[in-house]
Parts: structure tokens; sequence; C-alpha cells
């Protein structure tokens, strides 16, 4: 029988994220996919730069920015009547404003999911103690105090396999048999629109070169629709909402209507069109009751799904996936203890509620749904959410609260206040480096990182022994007054880039300090 530390159920993008991390923090791990290969449809596509951040510190940034568009292609998003009709509205978005830099120096990045998921598959492959199995399928499993025994099938064959793991990532979807099989209940909304997309061939060009926009919303007496931009040129997504409402059904969605609709929308009627498939689906806006069920742990889909309106749903999985990951692997080590692993539910299940309920704020301000079909649009926190992207601020027992206030923001779905407050993202700031300027966000990601002041040579002493990576930065730039602390102070970063534990500045004795703020962090206080 085959023993592993870590099952993961899916090879989707979160799935495939898991499996990087692991590798990278030195855990064995198995992916299993029951799908032969990668996504065939385009899915999400927006990568916020949250995520961006964490695909820039895991060195496969430049890799998915390949497979997606330049920003220039993507600048805008745009209201018309057609697209080739009267413009009623554009933004831009705030990730590609010049406010943007001030924050993070990480672009977002406009990459449809079957693009960047054989970029993540390639990455994941290429690490050692990663494997990856397509068209195997999990279809029965147990655990126990000491793990999770699973049963695969491989999908051509039908031949069986059981496996051994100490723990079980159920990365499986919204649909996900790991969750139906624990009994854990969705809270929230379910079914609240209705939608199709059809992925379509057409030069459209012409319309859109001079508005480069990620999203096209058609609206108009007949219809409300979306094109969302794949390719920029001759490969788009047709996006239909609310076909109950408007008397439609998925199958009313034959290629020749589909076709019709299309030119209906673009406002040319001769328009060559060709479908390349058609896919319905429905939104809901629920969350897992729980996202840990003794060694199973559900992240993306699996524990959270909510409407695409914002494009928040991959990039809270990969963020899931990035909060996990660590304390798996710490655990695993010897490192922490089991503790530790509650912290996951503590911090990401607010986090995926909160998301949730602004995804489905979007969604009413736009129409999307029966009840709010005469939405007056897109409310102003639409595309506009810094606050949710840098902003989520974990409180948990693998956070050390420093007594200090926590900072506020008028509206934390718009604002965001860089602050080193403990739970909280570690801000970007510009320091010195090996007499390199560099962003702060270049410096984690793959252990515990202690920022001392130019005078906390002291911090740095007591972090080596602890396995902690210690940085002490001089003062050439703003940094500290960033992070809140003196010359004589520090900061302790996780590995998934949130602040643990700050002293503003000095201690009597630095090595006991920072001894107890990682056993609280690690669980073994």
């Amino acid at each position: 029988m085959l023993e592993v530390p870590v099952l993961i159920v899916g090879g989707g993008p979160v799935g495939l994220t898991a499996s990087l991390l692991l590798s990278r923090l030195g855990i064995t791990s198995l992916l299993v996919e029951r799908h032969p290969g990668t996504a065939i449809h385009p899915k999400a596509r927006g990568i916020n730069a949250r995520t961006m951040e964490i695909f820039h510190q895991q060195g496969i940034e430049d890799e998915v920015r390949a497979a997606g568009l330049p920003p220039s292609k993507a600048g805008f998003i745009v209201w018309t009547r057609t697209l080739a009709g009267e413009e009623i509205e554009r933004r831009v978005p705030w990730g590609q404003s010049e406010k943007r830099a001030e924050v993070t120096p990480v672009r977002p990045c406009l990459c449809a999911q079957d693009y960047l998921e054989p970029v993540l598959r390639r990455c994941a492959e290429r690490q050692p103690l990663g494997e990856l199995r397509f068209d195997t399928e999990l279809t029965k499993f147990e655990q126990d105090d000491t793990g999770v025994l699973a049963t695969l099938t491989s999908t051509k064959s039908g031949e069986t396999e059981q496996v051994r793991a100490r723990y079980l990532i159920a990365a499986d979807g919204a649909q996900s048999r790991v969750r139906a099989t624990l009994g854990i209940a969705m809270q929230g909304e379910r079914d609240v629109y209705d939608s199709v997309n059809v992925l379509l061939e057409a030069d459209l060009r012409p319309w859109v070169q001079d508005r480069p926009s990620a999203l096209y919303f058609i609206e108009n007496e007949e219809m409300r629709a979306t094109f969302l931009t794949i390719n920029a040129h001759d490969r788009w997504g047709f996006l239909v909402n609310s076909l109950r409402a408007h008397g439609l059904k998925p199958e009313d969605f034959t290629p020749e209507r589909s076709v019709e609709m299309i030119r209906r929308a673009v406002g040319i009627p001769d328009l060559p069109v060709k479908v390349l498939g058609v896919a319905p689906w429905v939104a809901s806006a629920h969350v897992a009751e729980r996202y840990r069920d003794g060694r199973v742990f559900l992240v993306g889909d699996a524990a959270h799904e909510m409407p695409p309106t914002g494009g928040f749903g991959m990039n809270t999985g990969v963020q899931d996936a990035q909060n996990l990951c660590w304390k798996l692997a710490a655990v695993l080590k010897g490192d922490a203890g089991d503790a530790l692993l509650d912290t996951y539910n503590a911090e990401r299940q607010p986090v995926g509620k909160a998301i949730t309920e602004q995804a489905l704020a979007n969604a009413a301000s736009m129409g999307r749904m029966e009840k709010t079909l005469q939405g007056k649009g897109a409310r102003r926190e639409f595309l506009n959410e810094q606050g949710m992207i840098f902003g989520a601020t974990y409180g948990s027992s693998a956070v050390v609260p420093d007594g200090s206030p926590r900072p506020a923001v008028a509206n934390p779905v718009t604002d965001y206040m860089p602050s080193a407050w403990p739970g909280s993202r570690a801000p970007h700031a510009w320091v010195r480096k090996d007499g390199e300027r560099v962003s702060t966000i270049d410096l984690f990601g793959n252990g515990f990182v202690l920022l001392a002041g130019a005078k906390g040579g002291a911090w740095a002493d007591a972090a080596r022994p602890l396995g902690i990576k210690p940085l002490v930065l001089g003062d050439e730039e703003s940094w500290r007054e960033v992070y809140g602390i003196a010359d004589t102070g520090a900061v302790l970063v996780r590995p998934d880039g949130h602040v643990g534990w700050r002293s503003a500045d000095g201690a009597g004795d630095p090595g006991r300090t920072l001894g107890g703020a990682m056993a609280a962090i690690q669980g073994r206080a």
C-alpha cells in the first residue's frame, strides 16, 4: 500500500497550487484528478495581485504571465448597449490603476483557467516531491486518529488502489464528493441565479481594440450579457445571466441560437461566429460550516462557492492553499502541534464568508438575480475591492497580539491601510537587502522571516536557533514607519506572508520573548 504524507483530491488551480507549495516546503504529496487533463474551458480568468504575489514568491510569476494577457489588453471595464453601439460607462479597475503600485509591486493578471492550469501543472510536476495522477478518482475514504485510508480508481481501466495518507486536502470543487461524504453542510444562499457560458471564435477587434477591457457588459432591453476577454483577438467567452427571468433554458442555447444572440449582442447581424462550446451553470453564495474534519481539509470551491462577480473564487481558493500548506508542513515535520491545524478554519472561514457576501452584493447590484433584475448598475465597490484583496486580517492562536488597536478603515471592502498589525498581510515596503532595493514581498513565502530594525541585532541572534531567517534592515527606506516599529524592534512574518508577532522595540530577553511567540504560533505553548 502506498503511503504519503498528504493526498490532494482535485487538479484545478487550487489543488495544483497546493502540490507546488507542499513540495517547496519539503513535503511529499500525491494529487489525483478524475479528468484526463487540465481544464478545457476558460472558467476563471482574473488573478488578483495578492494571488500573483503568491506565484511571485514561488518563482512562477513569469510563466503565469506568459500564458495570460499583458496589462495593455485589459485596462478597462466597459458597459455598452451593444458592442458596436452606444457605450454606457467605463471604469479603470483598481488593480490596473497607478495606486496599485503603492500597495504591491506585483500586478494582477488576466489568464484564462485553461491557459493557467497547464502552467501550474508543469510547475508542480517539476517538483520531485509532488506526484500528479490524472484519470484517477477518489471513490472512497475513511479516517481515523492516525490518517486517511483512500480508495483510488482509474477512470480508464477501473482498477483500484488503496493509499494511506496522514492528511487529505479536498480541492474537488463545488460538488465536492469529500465534503458530501463528511456530511458538511453549506451555509448561505444556493442557486441564486443561472447562467450559460458560450466559448466562441469571432474577430471582435474592430469594436474593442481602442478600449481594451477584461469585461464588456451588454445591457439593453433584450438581454444582459457579457463578453469575456480571453486572447483579445478571436477567442472570447459570452456569458448570459438570469436565464429563467428572461424565459430561457440552457437547452435553448443551440449553436445556431447562440450565434444569433452573439450577433445581437455585438450589433452586427452578419458577424462570422463559430461556437466552440456551451456550458450552463448555476451560481450559489454559500460557505462550508467547517473547513476541517479530523484529518481532512476543504479548500477552494469545496469550501466556498460564490458568484463570479468580482473574480474572487479561484483567488480565495489559492489563498486557502497557501494558509493551509505551511501549517501541514510544520506539523508533519514535528515543528508544530495539532492545534496549529485548527487555525486554518479559524482564519480562512471568516474570510470565505466575507468575500462570498461581497460577491453576492456585486451580483445583486448588477441585476444578476431574479429579485434584483432592475439593479441600477454595478455598485462602486465592484472591481475596487483592494480592502478585501489585501486587508484580510487573521485572528487565531497562530497570531500573537501586541496590544495595539487594529487600524480602522471607513470601508473594509474598498479601503486598505498598509499595516504590520499582527494577523495582517505583511505590507509592501521598499528595503535594501545585500545592496539591492527590493520589496518586502520578495522576502516572504517559504519560511518564517524576522525583519529587525538597524539596532535589532539581538532579535536576529534569537531568531537563528529557532529556524527563523533574520533580516536586519537599515533605515535607507521608510519601511519601519509602515511596519510600526522602532530601530530596536522586530516583526515576525509567517510563511504565508501574514504577521505572526511584532515587538515595537527591544526586549530584556529577546530569546525567551521570540521563542514564546513561536511556540504560541506553532501550537506548542
